[in-house]
């Protein structure tokens, strides 16, 4: 939800390590002068993964560009839900290329107007020349605010053309400037925690309200189709899909046992209101049409559950450490996913290490299933991280980006 103060805004940014959330002060007078800042210092732009760690941030950091802004003390008063960018705030910069893949129909370039706005925004904040370099090395981009009209005709496509071809072949300097000015603060522990269970409190009153609003909740949808956001991830970032059970047997948004994976929930929902629609086993649930009917409204929500996100990154150097250095929910996660891929795919390597016949498959089922009459596995456990890494490294084999 937005911020009531308008002129601090929290905002997503979708860069290569993910969706990541920030503030942004748009453009302000004080003393004459015209201002806009992002939260950050002189050497770097401040994002978080979620909005516990930025409420976390916000209310015991002082040492930043926007705790001078007129409007600060209101914003270190904001619940944690306040702090979530709503739909308008969220900019995908790695999703340009798919957008710019695309016919330019209103909804692409209202899309493009938006993620460009602001990259010219945070260059001028954070001296990055480069991005406008990108933006002012074809005339489409300037021509973007005039609308779907200004791509039309034989000189319209010649415009639209040349805006991809730059896409294609200096985009990734964008996300790379913009990239290499993020950093992520560590933050006060004490305050992580009281936000993350602020957050756990007010969800359940966010949902009522919604319910009463709306004659649901948010997460009905996903329910009544039966069918799971999820989120995967790996040392690469993290990877937005679908994924559900049809006569108890997993599925997952992709084909051929390659998953069809993004970088962020919108990415996601665009490819499921064009390409997405068709083309892969997630077709062949029932519920399917009522899942592209939404994306193509735009009234499409991709919120995963908590219980639908798997981190597989540092386990196998917790495993190396023994079962006391390991978050068994965080394991039993990871073997869940394991597992469902391995099913899906018709791959029996996880099945087979994971056996408790097996080291990998000995050490996991103690940590998952304790218990006080069985001996505890002594280290070292070289044998079981090798393995696990060679399963986790399957699964990244298998993530595809369409």
């Amino acid at each position: 939800m937005a911020t009531p103060n308008s002129d601090i805004v929290p905002i997503q940014l979708s860069l290569t390590s993910g969706d990541l959330l920030t503030l942004w002060a748009p453009r302000w007078r004080e003393n004459g002068e015209e201002w806009e800042a992002f939260l950050g210092d002189e050497e770097a732009l401040f994002a978080f993964p979620d909005a516990p760690a930025l409420a976390a941030f916000v209310r015991t950091a002082s040492a930043h560009d926007l705790s001078d802004h007129p409007s600060w003390s209101i914003v270190r008063e904001l619940s944690v839900s306040e702090l979530m960018p709503d739909d308008t705030h969220c900019y995908d910069i790695v999703g340009v290329f798919e957008l710019a893949a695309d016919e330019p129909d209103s909804w692409a370039i209202g899309e493009l107007v938006e993620v460009t706005r602001m990259a010219r925004s945070l260059a001028d904040t954070c001296g990055l020349g480069v991005v406008h370099e990108v933006l002012d090395s074809t005339p489409g981009f300037a021509l973007l605010e005039q609308g779907s009209w200004a791509f039309s005709g034989r000189e319209g496509a010649k415009n639209w053309k040349q805006l991809a071809d730059t896409v294609v072949q200096r985009w990734d300097e964008v996300i790379d400037a913009l990239d290499s000015v993020v950093k992520t603060p560590e933050v006060d522990q004490r305050a992580l925690a009281d936000a993350r269970r602020e957050l756990t409190d007010e969800a359940p009153r966010s949902a009522d309200k919604e319910a009463d609003e709306t004659g649901g909740s948010p997460d009905n949808f996903w329910e009544e189709v039966g069918i799971d956001p999820i989120l995967i991830t790996t040392s690469q970032g993290d990877h937005y899909t679908l994924r559900c059970y049809i006569n108890d047997r997993p599925v997952f948004l992709g084909s051929g046992g390659q998953i069809d994976v993004f970088p962020s929930a919108h990415a996601l929902a665009r490819y499921l209101a064009g390409a997405g629609a068709a083309g892969h086993d997630m077709t062949s649930a029932s519920t399917w049409t009522d899942v592209t009917a939404a994306a193509n409204s735009g009234e499409l929500r991709i919120e995963v559950d908590p219980q639908n996100t798997y981190r597989l990154t540092g386990l196998g150097e917790d495993l190396a450490e023994g079962p006391i250095a390991v978050d068994a929910n965080q394991l039993d996660l990871a073997v869940e996913l394991l597992l469902d891929v391995g099913d899906w795919s018709g791959d029996d390597s996880a099945a087979r290490a994971l056996a408790s016949s097996q080291s990998l498959g000995w050490l996991t089922s103690f940590i998952l299933r304790p218990d006080p009459t069985r001996l505890a596995p002594s280290p070292p456990f070289d044998t079981e991280v090798s393995a696990w890494n060679a399963l986790v490294d399957g699964i990244v084999a298998r993530l595809r980006q369409p």
